[in-house]
């Protein structure tokens, strides 16, 4: 197929910019993404239809067909998405949710316990942030209630959480995403110095916006830093005026995903099916890695597993045990197979949007490197801009193109691509830092924009205001984000992961030292 090359051209970077606009002004992110694949196309094969129609059923082929087979790498991640779903609600279905509530309530004995237990939920329930934000949240209601703790703060508990967990953790709905596309662009730029799950791994410590917001939501817990319209939340919730309480939000985890929970459930009923889906995904990632070392007459270690696992298969094993898991503790409650089908049915389709903006991401993704956006915008770059500046300017073009679009995955399939393209014609060093910039700076312009989704669960699985949420949010989301971009900056120049580390803590210690001044000074409230 003979393209148009558009790399010295400023016509190649018109898909990304017409996706982005298009999304910003229409908050459709399937619409966005479709007619920047659709424009890149055209442009591609000079307006010619039939061989627009040939370039785009190709890309679309290519999604489920690999070499004449089945594309395993992309179908397994979709496959894994529907098992995460369905496991989902059939905790819901079991009771497990209400039980682990009712717990919860027995051992809890303070408002800082009540806080600290929604923090540990959210980091331990980590496989999706949908299903994070709304099982804790149904979780923890009833508990930071009866300890006085505002919506507006568990809301902020389960945002804070969700994300950030998601998107460090392999074995999960997020890892497994931008694992597949991390593939593609070493593929495409021939990097072999490590595998995609190992570029991962090393990319955790370098999502600092993730980390700094997971130790701000576990200070803010703990010291009880409360400024802005949290402070007054928390007043408000001290003195038994639930305000906020979010009357136009769903009223329960069961109306949202239209599944009656049980009420005869038990704690391991929410407990066990995770457990499985963890410890298996990370069991086989670590034997399938064995294996692969066993061939190569390599001797074994845990990092070398990781580096040559195969991450489809394993976070099949996974969740094809924790969804096996989760059918035997509904089975106890004795419902029909139709029932328990539909309860299945409701947990693959309440994945199928985040599937159709994954494939929309994977093709676009391809037009862009197809476009060559990422060397025309390297040349503008080169000589204007210094290299060690680009993962700060990727992290702040991330968090605005988030924030305006309301979706991090949206942003991970435009930007990753440009961001890998960038870095292979600047400093391919910087490859890592500057894809883990793109990252960070999604899940904070997605903190951010009271149009994304998990912010609007989040303050749904809460049972907080929507805007409460948003508003009461943003000074720490805000202060994690000055923090990742100074961190940035320092990683930038000096290439040394544990200086930015080192840098980023001493901020986020006076940081933290500020908000709890704030948080303690005289505040008139009524």
């Amino acid at each position: 197929m003979n393209l148009v090359n558009f790399s010295s051209s400023t016509l190649s970077i018109l898909p990304a910019i017409l996706a982005l606009s298009i999304a910003v002004i229409t908050h459709r992110v399937l619409l966005s993404l479709g007619l920047g694949i659709i424009s890149g196309a055209l442009l591609l094969n000079d307006f010619s239809f039939s061989a627009t129609l040939l370039y785009i059923s190709s890309h679309v082929l290519d999604l489920f067909v690999d070499n004449g087979g089945v594309n395993f790498d992309k179908m397994s991640i979709v496959v894994f998405l529907m098992l995460v779903g369905m496991i989902t609600v059939l905790i819901t279905l079991s009771g497990g949710t209400h039980a682990f509530a009712a717990w919860a309530q027995r051992r809890v004995k303070s408002k800082r316990g009540a806080k600290l237990l929604a923090v540990f939920l959210g980091v331990f329930i980590f496989i999706d942030d949908y299903f994070n934000s709304l099982t804790v949240g149904a979780i923890m209601r009833p508990v930071t209630d009866r300890f006085h703790v505002s919506r507006a703060k568990l809301a902020y508990i389960l945002d804070s959480t969700a994300a950030p967990m998601c998107v460090i953790m392999p074995a999960s709905s997020w890892g497994a995403y931008i694992i597949t596309v991390i593939g593609g662009i070493l593929v495409s730029h021939g990097v072999t110095e490590y595998s995609p799950l190992s570029a991962f791994a090393r990319m955790i410590l370098m999502n600092f916006y993730a980390i700094f917001a997971l130790l701000m939501v576990f200070a803010v817990a703990w010291f009880q830093m409360d400024i802005g319209s949290m402070r007054y939340f928390e007043y408000q919730a001290l003195t038994g005026n639930r305000l906020g309480d979010g009357k136009d939000s769903t009223s329960s985890l069961d109306n949202e995903l239209g599944i009656e929970e049980s009420n005869k459930g038990h704690v391991s009923d929410l407990i066990v099916p995770i457990a499985v889906l963890i410890v298996t995904t990370i069991f086989w990632m670590i034997f399938s890695g064995a294996e692969i070392l066993k061939a190569n007459a390599k001797s074994f270690s845990i990092l070398g597993a990781f580096e040559n696992t195969d991450v489809g298969m394993s976070l099949l094993y996974g969740s094809g045990l924790g969804l096996l898991s989760a059918l035997l503790t509904v089975s106890k409650q004795h419902l029909s197979v139709p029932e328990i089908s539909y309860a299945m049915w409701v947990g693959a389709k309440s994945m199928f949007g985040a599937i159709m903006i994954l494939f929309f991401a994977w093709i676009i993704g391809s037009v862009i490197g197809d476009m060559g956006t990422g060397k025309f915008l390297s040349t503008l770059i080169h000589g204007n801009i210094p290299h060690q500046l680009l993962p700060v300017i990727l992290f702040i073009l991330s968090a605005a193109m988030a924030f305006s679009t309301g979706t991090s995955w949206g942003t991970f399939g435009i930007m990753l691509p440009i961001s890998g393209d960038l870095s292979a014609v600047t400093d391919i060093a910087l490859m890592l830092p500057m894809l883990s910039a793109v990252l960070a700076g999604a899940v904070f312009g997605d903190h951010c924009s009271p149009i994304s989704d998990t912010t609007i669960l989040s303050a749904t699985g809460a049972h907080c205001g929507h805007m409460d949420h948003v508003l009461s949010q943003l000074p720490y989301a805000l202060a994690g984000a000055i923090i990742a971009a100074v961190a940035y900056l320092v990683l930038g120049f000096t290439e040394s992961l544990t200086i930015a580390l080192l840098v980023g803590f001493c901020i986020f210690i006076l940081v933290c030292l500020m908000l709890m001044w704030l948080s303690r000074r005289p505040k008139k409230y009524c």
